[in-house]
C-alpha cells in the first residue's frame, strides 16, 4: 500500500472536555485519587492520569496539567465530564477543593506535524504560551508528533492550518495510548491499556484507589491482557470483542480505540488482548467470524524496568 504523508496542522477537539480542580488542597486531593503524582508536577509537565475503583478499574483517564499550585486542570473526554465530577465530588469531604466542569472556559485542540510547538520534545512535556494556552506532547502516532492543547475559550485558534477531517481520530489510535470512553469504563485496569509504558502510572506516590490491584499486577506479573495495535479489513467500534481462533467461544480481548484511515479507508484499533492470544495469528473482531485484524508493533516497548 502507497505511503501518504501525514499533514501538519490543527483541529479543534469537540468531543473534550476540562475538570477543574481548585483551592490549596487541589494538588493533595488529586494525588489521592490519581495514579500519577500530582503534588510534585510543575508547569513545564503535564500527566496522563486514570482514576481506578477499588478494584483497579478505570473510571476516566485524562491529561493533567498543574498551572499554579493551587489549581489543576483535567482534559478527558467529554461523555465523561459529568459522571466522572458527580462520582469524584463524593470523596472531597473536608479538603479545601472546588471541583467543577470548565468545559465552557476551555476549549480542547490537538496538533499534529509541525503545528506541535517546537519546545515540546518528548511525552508529556509541557508549556504555557503568551496566549494562556496550555499544551502538553503526546506520544507520537504513526510516527507523527502530536500535542494537546487547553485554550481559553476567547482565545483564537491556535498557529497552524487546519488539520483535514479524519487525521486526529486516527493519529490518536496509532498512538496506541487510548482514552476510556462510555462504551470500556471499567473495563480495564491500566496495565491492560499499557499506561504504565506511556506515562500513565506512578509506582512509587503512594496510595490511590485501587492501587494495591495495580500494583500487584505490576510487581507480581499479574497482567494477562495488554494494549495490541491491530490493523482490520474493515469497520471496527469501541467496546466490540476480540476473538482468537484458537477459542471461539470465549471473547479473548476487548477494543478500546477504532478509527478508519482518513485517505486509503483501512481500519486501525487499539484493543486489549489476551497475552496467549498475541501469537501472530490473525484476530477476529465483533465475533467469531467478524472482521480480520492483524497484530502490528507498538510505537512503544513495553517497561519492565519499575
Amino acid at each position: 500500500m502507497e505511503a501518504i504523508a501525514i499533514p501538519d496542522g490543527v483541529a479543534e477537539l469537540d468531543d473534550w472536555g476540562v475538570l477543574r480542580a481548585a483551592g490549596p488542597d487541589a494538588a493533595a486531593f488529586l494525588h489521592g485519587q490519581l495514579t500519577h503524582d500530582v503534588l510534585h508536577l510543575t508547569p513545564q509537565a503535564a500527566r496522563l492520569v486514570a482514576w481506578c475503583t477499588p478494584k483497579g478499574r478505570m473510571l476516566m483517564s485524562a491529561v493533567l496539567w498543574r498551572p499554579a499550585d493551587d489549581e489543576c486542570l483535567l482534559a478527558l473526554p467529554r461523555s465523561r465530564v459529568a459522571p466522572v465530577l458527580k462520582r469524584l465530588s463524593m470523596f472531597v469531604l473536608r479538603a479545601k477543593v472546588t471541583l467543577q466542569d470548565a468545559s465552557d472556559a476551555w476549549r480542547v485542540w490537538g496538533a499534529a506535524g509541525a503545528a506541535v510547538p517546537p519546545g515540546l520534545m518528548q511525552p508529556w512535556a509541557a508549556q504555557c504560551d503568551g496566549d494562556g494556552r496550555l499544551w502538553a506532547r503526546l506520544p507520537d502516532g504513526a510516527g507523527c508528533a502530536r500535542a494537546l492543547a487547553l485554550q481559553p475559550a476567547a482565545a483564537a485558534a491556535p498557529d497552524g492550518a487546519a488539520l483535514p477531517p479524519g487525521w486526529w481520530p486516527w493519529l490518536q489510535v496509532m498512538s496506541a495510548a487510548p482514552f476510556v470512553t462510555e462504551p470500556v469504563v471499567e473495563a480495564f485496569v491500566p496495565q491492560m491499556l499499557n499506561y504504565e509504558s506511556v506515562g500513565g502510572v506512578h509506582f512509587q506516590k503512594g496510595c490511590y484507589p485501587g492501587q494495591e490491584v495495580v500494583a500487584r499486577a505490576q510487581f507480581r506479573g499479574a497482567v494477562k491482557r495488554r494494549g495490541a495495535l491491530l490493523r482490520a479489513e474493515g469497520p471496527v467500534a469501541v467496546g466490540q470483542e476480540v476473538f482468537h481462533p484458537a477459542d471461539p467461544d470465549q471473547p479473548a480481548g476487548l477494543v478500546a480505540d477504532a478509527a478508519p484511515h482518513p485517505k486509503h479507508g483501512t481500519w486501525h484499533a487499539v484493543a486489549s488482548v489476551q497475552t496467549s492470544a498475541l501469537d501472530g495469528q490473525p484476530l477476529r473482531i465483533g465475533g467469531p467470524d467478524g472482521v480480520v485484524a492483524h497484530v502490528e508493533p507498538l510505537p512503544y516497548p513495553l517497561r519492565d524496568d519499575l
